[in-house]
């Protein structure tokens, strides 16, 4: 029906750098560090090659997660929307508290390093304010 209202599940951030106004108020977006931590979760990966792609600096995103074993999970995605992870459930909780009042969270890789036969990937998270 074109006269039906349609619910769109984007962020205000993306919104603003789709619109012809993104770069005008691009300026005024600030970003917050609010914590460092690491991805949790990399070695039960279904695509493990993931891994091999991402650098130091990448930009993550963090997407809340209904998930049975943790009612905090965040997920965190390459920007090809790929599974890396997860915040790791010890740090989570007040992250998914202010991702379930609507603020905007996003991570960077901070540092990447072989342990034994895995990756450790630091992270920095950071609140989109604007």
């Amino acid at each position: 029906m074109a006269d039906e209202i349609v619910e769109k599940k984007e962020s205000a951030v993306a919104a603003i750098e789709s619109h012809e106004l993104g770069d005008i108020i691009k300026p005024l977006i600030r970003e917050i560090h609010l914590f460092d931590s690491y991805i949790a979760g990399t070695t039960h990966l279904e695509d493990s090659s993931v891994l091999d792609t991402i650098k130091v600096g990448d930009v993550l995103t963090l997407q809340r997660e209904d998930n049975k074993f943790d009612s905090n999970a965040i997920l965190i995605l390459n920007e090809d929307k790929k599974k890396l992870g997860y915040v790791p459930e010890k740090d989570n909780i007040v992250f998914a508290r202010l991702m379930d009042a609507g603020k905007f969270l996003k991570a960077k890789i901070t540092q990447i390093s072989q342990k034994g036969s895995f990756k450790q990937i630091g992270v920095g998270i950071y609140l989109v304010d604007f």
